[in-house]
């Protein structure tokens, strides 16, 4: 024990106190929404600052917002847009960075200029919703699926490590009668999981996010995705669509209800999903790199 503690030396000490501070500024505030959501509507005014511990205990907050049939559509318009964006940003991500990475062909020079040329010179946002609406994607999921398909700087990082497999792999595979086809697919992507699993926590986790695109071209308040919702009861206090169609509240409950415990509980039910998915992805991340990594 002794000599555990002296390999913990001044600097060690100063670098986990930094870092648990920092996690207390993330942690604090989301523990204190939960508390909110969780407190007795008759009883949350008591608790102040950034109390952690709930006044009383009720669900009726989570009961409301999960009885709303706009919150219900809205998560699983998330879940899709999410699912199927993420799914359709690895696949194409990893095509084009094994064909960037692993063969030659005419004009890969200008292919390479002209992605870090479109990295930097982004395109407006006018242009954008003109492409969008002559292609007739306007008020539909593959507005926002198909926005930044491949991201440039995550192609990059692919294309690395693709360009990290040794190439007597390759070879070998070759010798065998493998295509590309089948080095893609059976070699280039197994030894690529921590790769992939890192690809694919940044397209979700922005796919989750997002809102912004979704206030442009979605109209229909069927198709909207759950942080536009939040967006709506939060941001823009629509106290009326937040309640809904309640008609199991009586007209006494619903005027001791406390309307920032419901935006408490939005919030709090549109980050959870993303909480639990970090930890899945992190163990993952560490048995890819042990199962990855590969000698020449």
């Amino acid at each position: 024990m002794i000599n555990k503690l002296k390999k913990w030396s001044i600097s060690t000490v100063i670098i986990y106190s930094i870092l648990f501070l920092i996690s207390l500024t993330v942690l604090v505030p989301l523990l204190h929404l939960l508390a909110m959501s969780l407190s007795d509507p008759l009883k949350v005014h008591k608790l102040s600052g950034l109390g952690i511990i709930p006044e009383g205990f009720s669900l009726i907050n989570y009961k409301i917002l999960l009885s709303n049939p706009l919150i219900i559509k809205s998560i699983f318009n998330t879940l899709f847009i999410t699912i199927v964006g993420t799914a359709v940003n690895l696949l194409l991500t990893a095509m084009t960075a094994y064909v960037l990475a692993r063969t030659k062909f005419p004009g890969r020079n200008f292919v390479m200029i002209f992605l870090i040329v479109i990295m930097v010179f982004e395109p407006g946002l006018i242009p954008e919703y003109l492409l969008v609406k002559n292609l007739g994607l306007l008020d539909t999921y593959a507005s926002l699926i198909l926005y930044k398909t491949i991201n440039i700087f995550y192609l990059f990082i692919m294309m690395r490590f693709f360009e990290d497999v040794p190439e007597s792999i390759l070879e070998a595979a070759r010798m065998d009668g493998a295509g590309h086809f089948r080095i893609f697919t059976k070699i280039m992507l197994p030894l690529s999981k921590p790769a992939l699993a890192t690809m694919g926590l940044f397209y979700g986790v922005y796919h989750w996010n997002e809102y912004f695109r979704a206030t442009i071209y979605l109209t229909d308040t069927g198709k909207w995705p759950l942080q536009l919702v939040l967006r709506q009861f939060v941001v823009e206090r629509d106290n009326t669509s937040l309640l809904g169609a309640q008609n199991f509240l009586s007209y006494d409950q619903i005027a001791t209800l406390d309307f920032a415990s419901l935006q408490a509980g939005t919030i709090i039910i549109s980050v959870v999903p993303l909480l639990l998915i970090y930890p899945l992805i992190l163990k993952y991340y560490a048995k890819g790199a042990f199962e990855g990594g590969v000698k020449d």
